[in-house]
């Protein structure tokens, strides 16, 4: 009986260790590290932040401006985790769900070497199609270093004024097939007329 016991507590062990145990490496985010994000413009300037309940206000933009905003997930002491950004089988990947898009759209950046479609390609700000070896590539670079560079430029949403109003949209950082993180409350944006 002893040993019946001392089996099943170890397969409940086991169970428990590997509960979500889908090859993540140390560096991945991971939904009991995530605490919160901040969202930054090009210079560094935090625009919105969630972190343990806590809110700050909203996004504002003016229709036709586009605003480019890097997205920085915290743990449980506000500092960054980093985050697995490449051509991996099970790679992070940043959703935007549920906004209006009438108000503003909300999208995910891109990088370059994600991009297969040459018109897509072509229609990026920061992309080149190179048909010697029919892949996007950024514009920057003419060697194979621009996958490194653009995994250091992490992840990335644009948000494009449309019309005035209010919308908000849903934040997910996804790992494979589910979601490691949800946005505690909807991010909210509000469209102001043009200066």
């Amino acid at each position: 009986m002893k040993i019946l016991l001392k089996n099943l507590f170890i397969i409940i062990l086991v169970l428990l260790y590997t509960g979500c145990d889908d090859g993540l490496s140390p560096n991945e985010v991971h939904t009991t590290e995530v605490k919160g994000f901040i969202l930054e413009s090009e210079g560094g300037i935090e625009v919105y932040s969630q972190f343990e309940g806590a809110l700050s206000d909203t996004i504002a933009i003016n229709v036709g401006d586009t605003l480019e905003l890097s997205v920085h997930f915290l743990d449980h002491n506000g500092n960054e985790i980093g985050h697995e950004d490449g051509e991996e089988e099970h790679e992070d990947e940043l959703v935007i769900t549920e906004n209006e898009t009438t108000i503003a759209i909300i999208e995910v950046e891109e990088h370059c070497y994600e991009i297969t479609n040459q018109t897509a390609c072509e229609s990026s700000e920061h992309c080149e199609w190179h048909a010697d070896d029919t892949k996007c590539e950024d514009e920057t670079h003419d060697d194979h270093d621009h996958i490194e560079e653009e995994e250091d430029h992490g992840l990335v949403i644009h948000i494009t004024g449309v019309s005035l109003g209010s919308t908000s949209f849903k934040l997910e950082l996804w790992h494979g097939d589910h979601p490691d993180f949800t946005s505690y409350k909807y991010v909210p944006v509000t469209v102001n007329a043009q200066n």
